[in-house]
């Protein structure tokens, strides 16, 4: 996934801005303008890189003097000590740039580390990894970009991406039958339509209206597998809710074609980096 240059400088001149505001108090005052420094960032565990690059626009956003050089880029393996990336410049830059970079990274790297376990958990079966839209607000495509890089799928971005008719919807609309005939006269060929069900009867009534995607939401396995055995390949196998690394292997087997985790960006842990800074002049 290649994301646009200006949405990503959009995003870091945001956080930027709010971390440094007008001046940075400590550095102004205390280095020198002219002192020029390197540092190196360094993974403190093992997992997969993700958002270096955008890491390391900070720094060049601050001082477009900076030079930076990745050595792991993201979607690869990186161990415990190994240096991910050097940076060289104007001490204040680095310094300034510090923990807006480390956010950055750690954060996206923790989502491509995580769904990358996933991604290994279900391996030899037809399940993919997807993520979900819960996202942190202004984050959803560095998020979702990270999830790509450890070995994960997309679910849509945005409602604009596809219809989704979700249990709020059916009990709105009356009926999962109404819902999807009514979609169907309205939106384009383009346009798949998934439906969210509660049981087998609904999954039963989806397949007769001809969704093109049920989703399985919080069913125990067995009940997953007599989902899939009743399709028959009529239409995809979304599994979501309640997934943890204990089960989705479990669920990978039942025969569901997705599974969607909303952990891999709402509440993934970040991943364990640090720069140490060494002063050359």
């Amino acid at each position: 996934m290649v994301l646009p240059q200006f949405y990503i400088d959009d995003i870091i001149k945001k956080a930027i801005e709010e971390d440094i505001n007008y001046i940075d108090m400590t550095s102004d005052y205390l280095i020198a303008d002219d002192s020029i420094s390197k540092a190196s960032f360094v993974a403190k565990d093992n997992g997969i890189v993700a958002g270096i690059n955008f890491a390391m626009r900070v720094f060049e956003l601050l001082d477009p003097n900076v030079k930076t050089e990745v050595l792991i880029p993201d979607g690869e393996t990186v161990e415990k000590g190994e240096v991910i990336a050097n940076i060289s410049g104007r001490t204040r830059a680095l310094l300034k740039g510090e923990r807006t970079a480390l956010n950055i990274v750690q954060h996206l790297s923790g989502i491509a580390t995580e769904t990358n376990k996933c991604v290994k958990l279900v391996s030899g079966t037809k399940a993919s990894v997807t993520d979900t839209r819960k996202t942190l607000p202004g984050l959803r495509a560095l998020q979702k970009y990270a999830v790509v890089a450890g070995g994960g799928k997309n679910h849509r971005f945005n409602l604009s991406d596809g219809a989704m008719i979700k249990d709020n919807h059916i009990d709105a609309c009356g009926s999962i039958t109404k819902a999807v005939e009514t979609l169907r006269s309205k939106v384009g060929h383009m346009v798949k339509i998934e439906v969210e069900t509660r049981n087998l009867k609904e999954v039963e009534e989806a397949l007769t209206a001809k969704a093109d995607i049920i989703m399985l939401d919080n069913m125990d396995t067995a009940t997953m597998k007599k989902a899939v055995e009743m399709a028959g390949g009529r239409a995809l196998f979304e599994a979501s809710g309640n997934i943890t690394h204990e089960n989705i292997r479990e669920v990978a087997e039942t025969g569901v074609d997705i599974i969607s985790l909303g952990a891999l960006t709402h509440s993934v842990k970040c991943f364990d980096i640090s720069m140490k800074i060494k002063k050359s002049k």
